[in-house]
């Protein structure tokens, strides 16, 4: 019959296989300041009605499994903030189809290309779910380094999708292929010209002798 666990400030860095069979009626866990560093796959699969979900304050915590939160249809408020988190898959959070609460300040985010998505699917989401995404900043790279994550827009990642296709290549290919030909021949004719004027010269030279 439990229904709330607190399990914070205990130094923990891992919770052994199994600790919620049977914890079927468990709606709210909190494993805030502690040493987890990771979030693996299926770790609250079996407490299927978690409502809220605290994991803030994991200064070591770099990684959440992209299947963590696999199970887990009825969260409501998931609490991420204050680890060490430069990224987080997108899959974790689309499995969760009833959260209404999201905190992700306090960790370092790398902004780059891989951010993009993440940041779409937020945008998307802010409307319905409560975020404390302008107290989530950008760490990198530094041309965003402190920028909200939600300031940033689909023009910040314009540079990701710039690809060049075979056409560019070979577009590339020519332009230094003419260039080269170009500089050659710059050269030979600079020979050339270099050539005739030590030969004018030396010729000039005879006449006044």
């Amino acid at each position: 019959q439990l229904r709330a666990l607190d399990l914070r400030n205990n130094s923990l860095v891992a919770l052994p296989a199994g600790l919620f069979r049977g914890a079927r009626r468990l709606a709210h866990l909190d494993l805030s300041y502690n040493n987890f560093s990771l979030v693996p796959a299926d770790m609250f699969r079996e407490a299927s009605a978690l409502l809220r979900l605290d994991l803030s304050h994991n200064p070591g915590l770099r990684r959440v499994h992209p299947q963590a939160f696999r199970g887990l249809a009825q969260l409501r408020e998931l609490d991420l903030s204050y680890g060490g988190l430069a990224a987080l898959s997108l899959d974790a959070l689309e499995g969760l189809p009833g959260l209404v609460g999201l905190r992700l300040g306090g960790n370092p985010w790398l902004c780059g290309c891989a951010m993009e998505p993440l940041l779409k699917w937020l945008r998307g989401r802010i409307q319905r779910c409560s975020s404390d995404s302008q107290q989530a900043e950008c760490w990198a790279p530094p041309e965003v380094a402190g920028a909200p994550l939600l300031s940033l827009t689909e023009e910040s990642f314009q540079a990701c999708h710039l690809t060049l296709t075979l056409d560019d290549y070979l577009f590339i290919a020519f332009v230094g292929f003419v260039v080269s030909i170009a500089s050659v021949a710059t050269n030979f004719l600079l020979g050339i010209t270099a050539n005739c004027c030590h030969r004018w010269s030396k010729a000039s030279e005879d006449e006044d002798v």
